[in-house]
């Protein structure tokens, strides 16, 4: 971190560096989550006609089976789906009105509204996308915000959206270029799956936000380190869009697709690399994490990162409550799944967990480009 304090002229423009005592940290001081009322079982699914990629249909007959392998993999029971008239730009306005009620401040303070999504707002109908405006204007508008020097913009960046919007935040606020940002995650990837694709079940809905803001502090409270990497080489199409498997099913709207294996390989091997590297930045190693905050795809690609993380960290025995969980009753909801889940354990609404003052957070994420990052952070 500099031990210069940048900010701004009148003309917008960063001040000279003048050395200073202190540090310039970037802090949580806001969370909210929206979690749509509509709860899909696995149950729905027995009567489903599944496909394989190349149209060969699977017997419904044996899709009781197919449910218990799919709930021992992923721990999925349950994930939650939007109603209707419920759009992604919705459930973002909500899951901000509850973070800036949190943070308690005026929403007109802001200096960015940066909103992290795939697929904008999906037609439940058609399921075609809409993402003009932006959906950072339309939260923007829904939440009142006439402020024209509240910069809204959106972030496509896979799962890992979310996180990466606060890492830009991070470098925009401590780079002198404002003080207050929201941060959000949202998502229907009801809207966007293939009803007979069998990785339809893993998806859900949701959005979760955060309020950020700079605090001249102690060094080493706040966001303290973070990484990124991108590998599309490779790597660019094991998330895509495509075709339903159904073979008669109409040519003219595409799906989420997925190479599940590849990804699952993908994500063991880079995300506990990511998160080692940020931990070096930050100056600290896993030994003084006290909760990773993960992506949460599915239960066994979670497992498999934390034995291969803990095994490079030098670490024998998983520490208890390390990795709370949501998957099993949440799903995956892409950029939600990380922003809901710190607002649920920041709350003191995930049994069994909570965050006191002094924590290290590491937050991590993986997701379509493939894109991974992580981020340290300690609670003041």
């Amino acid at each position: 971190m500099s031990p210069y304090n940048v900010g701004r002229t009148q003309t917008g423009f960063p001040t000279p560096d003048v050395p200073v005592s202190h540090h310039v940290s970037c802090q949580f001081i806001g969370t909210g989550s929206h979690l749509p009322e509509r709860r899909v079982t696995n149950a729905e699914f027995l009567d489903r006609a599944f496909f394989l990629p190349d149209g060969v249909p699977l017997d419904p007959a044996d899709n009781a089976r197919l449910l218990a392998k799919f709930l021992e993999i992923t721990d999925i029971a349950e994930r939650r789906w939007a109603a209707g008239d419920l759009s992604a730009s919705d459930m973002a306005a909500k899951a901000s009105g509850a973070a800036l009620a949190d943070a308690d401040i005026d929403p007109e303070t802001l200096d960015y509204v940066i909103v992290a999504h795939n697929f904008g707002d999906v037609c439940p109908r058609t399921g075609r996308m809409d993402t003009v405006p932006t959906l950072a204007a339309r939260i923007k508008q829904k939440l009142g915000i006439r402020n024209p020097t509240c910069v809204a913009y959106d972030l496509p960046f896979g799962c890992p959206g979310w996180l990466q919007g606060v890492i830009q935040a991070d470098c925009f606020l401590r780079a002198g270029q404002g003080r207050r940002a929201l941060v959000v995650g949202t998502e229907t990837l009801s809207r966007v799956i293939d009803p007979h694709d069998r990785d339809s079940m893993l998806y859900a809905d949701g959005a979760g936000a955060v309020v950020l803001e700079t605090m001249e502090t102690d060094a080493g409270v706040g966001i303290v380190g973070h990484h990124t990497r991108s590998d599309a080489v490779e790597h660019a199409r094991l998330l895509r869009m495509g075709p339903s498997y159904r073979p008669d099913a109409p040519t003219d709207r595409l799906y989420l697709k997925m190479d599940g294996r590849k990804v699952y390989e993908y994500a063991v091997q880079t995300v506990p690399g990511v998160v080692c590297e940020t931990l070096q930045r930050a100056g600290l190693t896993l030994h003084e994490v006290d909760m990773l905050l993960a992506h949460q795809a599915n239960a066994k690609m979670n497992q498999a990162i934390l034995k291969r993380l803990l095994r490079i960290s030098g670490i024998e025995t998983t520490p208890d409550g390390m990795v709370p969980m949501t998957v099993s009753w949440l799903g995956n909801s892409s950029v939600a799944t990380v922003p809901t889940l710190f607002d649920l354990v920041r709350r003191g609404e995930l049994e069994g967990y909570s965050i006191d003052s002094g924590d290290v957070l590491v937050f991590a994420s993986v997701g379509a480009g493939m894109n991974v990052n992580a981020m340290v952070y300690r609670c003041p």
